[in-house]
């Protein structure tokens, strides 16, 4: 499946990275304005390192920015990201929906068929 605005492997990176609650956390924590790392980092028991990991993860998949600032690095969200997530989730969502009403049209039909078609031993 190929989304319009970003190649599959986009998907899968925004995906992966959505996929971990930490990484959501970060990017509910960022919405509200930029947010250092450091600070990020007070935020979660474990390491530096490991919090600048997570936000490594979220930049990669488009989801934030950073950007220093004399000794910090600042994190912003990209919301635009998010939207290619969500289109990428509406686009399945329309493909499964056009599956399973095409198999309720078959469904029907054979139904149909079934109500209008004599039985055995009616023909005669």
């Amino acid at each position: 499946m190929v989304v319009d605005e970003v190649s599959n492997e986009g998907v899968d990176r925004l995906f992966h990275a959505l996929a971990d609650a930490t990484r959501r956390d970060i990017l509910l924590r960022c919405a509200d304005g930029d947010s250092s790392v450091s600070r990020l980092a007070a935020s979660y028991p474990m390491s530096f390192a490991a919090v600048q990991k997570h936000v490594a993860v979220l930049e990669r998949a488009g989801l934030v920015t950073k950007e220093r600032r004399g000794r910090e690095q600042l994190v912003r969200s990209e919301p635009a990201a998010v939207h290619r997530a969500r289109q990428a989730l509406d686009q399945l969502e329309a493909a499964w929906v056009a599956r399973v009403e095409r198999m309720s049209e078959l469904l029907s039909e054979d139904l149909d068929e079934e109500r209008t078609e004599p039985t055995r031993g009616q023909n005669r």
